[in-house]
């Protein structure tokens, strides 16, 4: 590749929303490379669900036919490397990867993903996107009426409890330490059954990343088949932040509707961008950021 060539866009992350985004431009005939360091937060899940055409396949499995679809258009290259610097303004960015190729391109979108940090629990990172969850509506059917647990504490844990409720009526909060909850919402939980557990956990006991008990500090183990988390996290990527793109209070690139930022010329799709963690929302995303910057492309901003 002439690396030298202005490229219409450069789509940083070749996870879903970048795909989808790629697809987009490809069949607008634009030229893209997309650059993808090949780490997906959900590589450890064994199956995506909630995708219509796609429920039950496995994450790779999406990517890879992804992939293939995407790259049938000849305007559209892969370059499987991370991109480590982003320069420049609207119509004129600068790209540098990890093997120190430089791109240019009119354009920019990150789609870059975010990173869950860990809570510092055995087992819990071999079990996490398996049996150690974020997302009922990505995994609550496979664990429907089984021991479950969330571990979370903060008045909003009220809330999740009765959505998981949903779920299964074997549910226990995990607040590590006392909890802090208000007397009506504690009320609440008990009224449908929700167990508040306050002892600390020591570690989650599994098989091949599928729990099954949670080890307290007092020598008890509650048997357990899932256990929610609403981890912290940061971006996987710091070039939006390097670039000047406002991030959200959670730590989210903001964008708006059509997934634009502040920064003229650059946007923002997928995970990095929204907490809605499910394939078929950053397909969305991704699919709405293509179109709007072609038609950037076409008639400016």
């Amino acid at each position: 590749m002439n690396n030298s060539a202005m490229l219409d866009v450069i789509v940083v992350g070749g996870s879903y929303a970048g795909l989808s985004a790629a697809l987009a431009l490809g069949r607008a005939i634009r030229q893209v490379v997309v650059l993808d360091s090949d780490e997906p937060c959900n590589r450890q899940t064994p199956h995506s669900h909630n995708f219509l055409t796609q429920d039950g396949s496995t994450p790779a499995a999406i990517a890879a036919v992804s992939r293939e679809q995407v790259l049938a258009y000849p305007t559209v290259r892969l370059h499987p490397e991370a991109a480590v610097s982003a320069t420049g303004e609207d119509n004129h960015f600068t790209v540098t990867t990890a093997s120190g190729a430089v791109l240019h391109a009119r354009k920019l979108l990150f789609a870059t993903g975010i990173r869950d940090l860990m809570p510092a629990l055995p087992g819990f990172a071999e079990c996490w996107g398996i049996s150690a969850i974020h997302c009922p509506y990505c995994h609550g059917y496979e664990y429907r009426g089984q021991p479950t647990g969330i571990l979370a504490n903060g008045e909003a844990i009220a809330e999740m409890g009765l959505l998981i409720r949903n779920w299964t009526d074997k549910l226990t909060i995990f607040t590590n330490g006392p909890a802090t909850l208000q007397p009506d919402q504690r009320q609440q939980l008990a009224d449908r059954g929700v167990v508040v557990e306050e002892t600390p956990v020591q570690q989650l006991l599994h098989q091949a990343g599928y729990l099954t008990h949670l080890a307290l500090a007092d020598g008890r183990t509650v048997a357990l088949s899932a256990l929610y988390a609403r981890l912290p996290f940061e971006q996987h990527c710091t070039l939006p932040h390097d670039l000047g793109c406002t991030h959200s209070a959670a730590g989210h690139i903001a964008v708006d509707n059509f997934q634009k930022t502040n920064i003229s010329g650059v946007y923002a799709a997928g995970d990095a961008t929204s907490p809605m963690r499910a394939v078929g929302a950053a397909v969305a995303a991704g699919m709405m950021a293509g179109a709007m910057l072609n038609r950037e492309l076409i008639f400016g901003t």
